[in-house]
């Protein structure tokens, strides 16, 4: 079920009606409502990986209790390390396996050695990636004491699969989700409000101008060896909105809709085109992800602790496994290691935590200076973009050589330019907004509150009115239902 279909139109109310109507009684009735709820949800994809959800759901909920019941340390690490492995295990098989064989059967075939091998042919599970990180981030704080392990096991499956989070995040910790599960809820309407309000914004986000970016930069990507290196760059910078539009505008509907329920969820953007170098891009971008990584896999290593060599290489670690969790591909390998390379000038120098607050905060534009780091940051992270993108590293090199070429000069040239055209005024409409609010949770929160009712609404309208008329007649997935 797509946040942009008319079946969660449908869902979403009924959902809503239900749980604060007929399930008000008690948070125990509203928790097994939205556990039914989700389930729903999820199974409405395939029916047969709500099992594995359940399977994993459980898993992690009865190791949790044995360690939590164990007396001796290698009674803990037992239980640790079975639900570690077996949910890494089902990550492995589902995500990386084709890609391992594969790439096993390649390399033999350089010594000239040809192997016939198997495949599996099916699906990636929707959102094994998201609840998957979800279920180890609980057992990982349960083995270190940073939490006790939860006993009823409805709190902790909604933890685990609430509708808003469960297919592409945010990726929430049990310190900061399970509290509010365990305790009474009251209507806000301010809050519901605000999270309507965050729904339409992150619908505008996907339907009007990510899903519109996709179809030039999936047209110029194709064939990007018949077009000039500054349509290249038109469509490096499609792709760049579109999958930050998309993603963030995922977002911005899962945190709406939990607010709607009166639960608060991680933050998972923040302007992160307006960045100044990449520390502070990573710091804004999927930031639920980045400060998972960096958790429970950067500060365990060492951090930025002890010498060069350590952090260079704790470093490359992050940025390389971020990179292999986003896919089986080369090319998010490529990605990680790139956005490494990108980061090292500010970890030698000791500059990685420089721009810390937001741009130009509390002024209308930003310096000379600024804008220029601004830029540079942005066309580092566009080169990074077309690997993510490609289909291939043939792929991702021969559009990047395309773009330093001797046409790239010249003034852009395809099909589609007038629509393109269009699509790129919007695009603009979109960075005002978000600029004038980047300082807020999300770039119309606090947008004409205090002005006249009737233009408040009739901005409202205005963006519903837009998301009417650049919707697609057919259902849109969002880009990280793949990872």
């Amino acid at each position: 079920m797509l946040f942009n279909s008319l079946d969660f139109a449908i869902f979403l109310p009924i959902v809503f009606l239900l749980y604060w109507f007929v399930a008000n009684k008690n948070y125990h009735q509203q928790n097994v409502l939205v556990l039914v709820a989700s389930y729903y949800f999820y199974g409405s994809w395939d029916y047969r990986f709500l099992f594995l959800l359940i399977f994993s759901t459980l898993l992690d909920y009865f190791t949790g209790l044995k360690m939590g019941e164990a007396k001796t340390l290698a009674s803990k690490r037992f239980w640790f390390w079975l639900s570690v492995t077996v949910n890494l295990g089902f990550l492995g098989v589902f995500k990386y396996y084709n890609f391992f064989i594969s790439s096993a059967a390649e390399g033999l075939s350089l010594f000239g050695l040809q192997v016939n091998y198997w495949t599996l042919q099916v699906i990636l599970p929707v959102g094994i990636s998201f609840y998957t990180f979800h279920g180890l981030s609980y057992v990982i704080d349960i083995y270190y004491d940073r939490i006790k392990a939860e006993k009823n096991f409805i709190d902790y499956a909604v933890f685990v699969s609430f509708f808003p989070l469960l297919v592409a995040g945010p990726i929430e910790r049990a310190t900061h989700l399970l509290p509010q599960l365990k305790k009474e809820r009251q209507f806000n309407y301010t809050k519901a409000v605000d999270g309507l309000r965050q729904i339409l914004w992150g619908l505008f986000k996907k339907i009007v101008i990510a899903d519109n970016c996709a179809s030039y930069a999936n047209s110029i990507f194709n064939d990007y060896d018949q077009y000039s290196g500054s349509t290249l760059v038109l469509g490096a910078v499609f792709f760049a909105f579109q999958i930050y539009c998309d993603f963030s505008g995922y977002s911005d509907i899962a945190l709406g809709t939990a607010r709607l329920f009166g639960i608060e969820l991680l933050r998972n953007f923040a302007f992160p085109y307006f960045s100044r170098d990449i520390a502070e891009f990573w710091r804004r971008w999927h930031i639920s992800l980045s400060s998972w990584f960096r958790d429970y896999l950067y500060i365990p290593l060492g951090g930025s602790k002890g010498g060069t060599w350590q952090k260079v290489r704790n470093t490359f670690i992050i940025f390389l496994v971020s990179g292999f969790w986003h896919g089986a591909n080369w090319t998010f390998i490529v990605w990680g290691f790139l956005n490494a390379l990108y980061f090292m000038p500010l970890l030698l120098t000791k500059q990685s935590r420089v721009n810390m607050e937001t741009v130009a905060q509390g002024k209308y534009l930003p310096t000379i200076r600024e804008l220029l780091a601004m830029g540079i940051t942005f066309a580092l992270t566009l080169i990074a973009w077309i690997f993510f993108r490609a289909e291939s590293l043939t792929h991702a090199f021969g559009y990047i050589s395309g773009i330093f070429s001797s046409s790239l000069f010249t003034i852009p040239r395809f099909p589609e330019l007038t629509g393109a055209a269009m699509t790129l005024m919007l695009v603009a409409f979109f960075v005002i907004f978000e600029w004038f609010g980047r300082e807020r949770q999300f770039a119309i929160s606090h947008l004409l509150l205090n002005s006249n009712r009737v233009f408040r609404w009739g901005f409202y309208a205005f963006l519903l009115f837009m998301i009417g008329m650049f919707m697609h007649t057919e259902e849109t997935p969002f880009i990280y239902f793949q990872f």
